[in-house]
């Protein structure tokens, strides 16, 4: 085993995070206080979410790979057993409000552990396909399928379970995170590009079924909730009173922000739910195309300097890890921004590090202590193949 005598902290994650949670408080405190009228307990909460996250960071960053690979199941099994009591010990107000069986509620705070899952998903899909990889060196058509069928009964779960939660959002986060180890996974193009077209064509076929014929998609279980997102994606004018109503005024705030914004504070749209899912609205309507393009600048800032550390490590249990983290991540912002717009369906997926949320924040400042530990160990390990330990 080879260690650098330096540890470092990897500064360019910092700035980047820095940056971010300047521009969330403040978002929170003109969306809840100025705009909203509310009091500041709102952004005091975040702010409070915002320490809990920083010391998560600092906690997982003592962590080097192979406490993390010894931890990884136990993480996992916790989570899929929080998933499947959240079915039954689920916070009613809010399942009434939303529709999804997905939060706890412990006293005045509301806690979503699929966002945690999120994180302990990444883990274990790391550590299996390192495993696997370490015991079939070369790639053949038989260990690839073997290989994707380990990585399907790794994903199954949460994802059936978040499902049951009525929660289709986290559910897509979850296979763009599978998708991004799989493409880092050495599996042969030839198995993936049939694979990836047949998602890409069955994507295809349901579309079309939600336009021409909804009854047998009903059958399948669909329910009509998901179909009025799709209509108000398809066709935001079509119910502007009613299920295209949140985008609509979305669009519409963002619209009006023009190039510089209306102001810090400043708006004349209401936009349901703007503080989580539609905080990017703030930001267009208040700083206009200017201050979306910098958010956007910024999270390019986080993710190149998250790939650097990918590439830079020469641990490849940390490198899959690192695939996990970031997809996790660009997924969000690529869909949350996108649905904001009109560009993507209404999924429920809130911006990373800028909406509220506690524990969804928590889990990305999770991810991001898990990129920072591979920077602050600098370690590089050899995998044995007797496929439990690190030496």
């Amino acid at each position: 085993m080879s260690e650098k005598k330096e540890t470092r902290i990897d500064y360019g994650i910092v700035l980047s995070l820095l940056l971010l949670a300047i521009i969330s408080i403040a978002t929170m405190f003109s969306t809840i206080s100025l705009i909203g009228g509310g009091s500041m307990r709102g952004t005091i909460m975040h702010i409070a979410w915002y320490i809990v996250g920083a010391v998560s960071i600092i906690v997982i960053m003592q962590f080097d790979s192979e406490q993390l690979w010894k931890i990884t199941p136990y993480g996992y099994a916790i989570g899929l057993i929080l998933l499947f009591l959240v079915l039954f010990l689920y916070d009613e107000p809010l399942f009434l409000r939303t529709g999804a069986k997905s939060w706890f509620k412990l006293g005045p705070l509301t806690f979503q552990p699929s966002e945690v899952m999120k994180i302990a998903f990444i883990l274990m899909l790391a550590r299996t396909v390192t495993q696997h990889n370490a015991t079939f060196v070369n790639h053949k058509t038989e260990s690839d399928f073997m290989l994707l069928g380990k990585i399907t009964l790794v994903s199954a779960p949460p994802m059936l379970l978040v499902l049951l939660q009525n929660d289709l959002g986290t559910t897509l986060v979850f296979i763009a995170i599978v998708i991004g180890v799989i493409l880092m996974s050495g599996i042969s193009w030839k198995i993936l590009v049939p694979l990836f077209s047949s998602v890409a064509i069955i994507g295809a076929t349901l579309l079309l079924l939600v336009v021409y014929n909804r009854e047998l998609l009903y059958n399948l279980g669909f329910k009509d909730y998901q179909f009025s997102r799709i209509d108000s994606w398809l066709d935001p004018y079509h119910d502007t009173q009613g299920a295209a109503y949140q985008l609509l005024q979305s669009i519409k705030a963002i619209g009006s922000g023009k190039v510089f914004g209306k102001g810090f504070g400043v708006s004349e749209v209401y936009v349901p739910v703007r503080e989580s899912d539609m905080i990017f609205a703030t930001i267009g309507e208040n700083f206009g195309f200017i201050g979306g393009a910098v958010l956007i600048l910024i999270y390019f800032m986080l993710v190149y300097q998250m790939i650097r550390v990918c590439l830079d490590t020469k641990n490849i249990f940390y490198t899959y890890i690192a695939t996990g983290v970031i997809m996790m991540i660009v997924f969000h912002v690529f869909e949350n921004v996108g649905m904001s717009i009109g560009l993507l369906p209404l999924t429920g997926i809130p911006l990373p590090f800028i909406s509220q949320g506690g524990s969804a924040l928590l889990g990305n400042m999770m991810g991001i202590g898990l990129i920072m530990s591979m920077r602050y160990h600098y370690k590089s390990y050899m995998f044995s193949e007797d496929d439990e330990e690190f030496r």
